[in-house]
């Protein structure tokens, strides 16, 4: 995936998650765990920072942020995995 491909996909994802009523939450990697009614918030949290690593070249991180992103929306029943799939693809 290109970077500009990567800010389309989390856009799609920062759409989808405001309409269903997530608010940015931002928290620890120990209070995650427990705190799975708030899993889209905390999504819509990491978006923004993925933005960053993007400016930054931290391409790889912004794969494994985007995979816990994904993983989550498709845990939750928002997306199949086919749909994922086709957000991965090249355009």
């Amino acid at each position: 995936m290109t970077p500009n491909k990567i800010r389309n996909v989390i856009e799609i994802y920062r759409a989808r998650l405001i309409d269903l009523d997530a608010k940015e939450i931002n928290y620890s990697h120990e209070q995650i765990a427990h705190l799975s009614s708030n899993i889209f918030g905390h999504c819509l949290g990491m978006l923004d920072r993925m933005l960053e690593f993007i400016e930054e070249g931290r391409i790889e991180k912004t794969f494994r942020w985007l995979g816990f992103v994904q993983g989550c929306l498709w845990a939750e029943g928002i997306y199949t995995l086919e749909d994922l799939r086709g957000h991965n693809r090249p355009d």
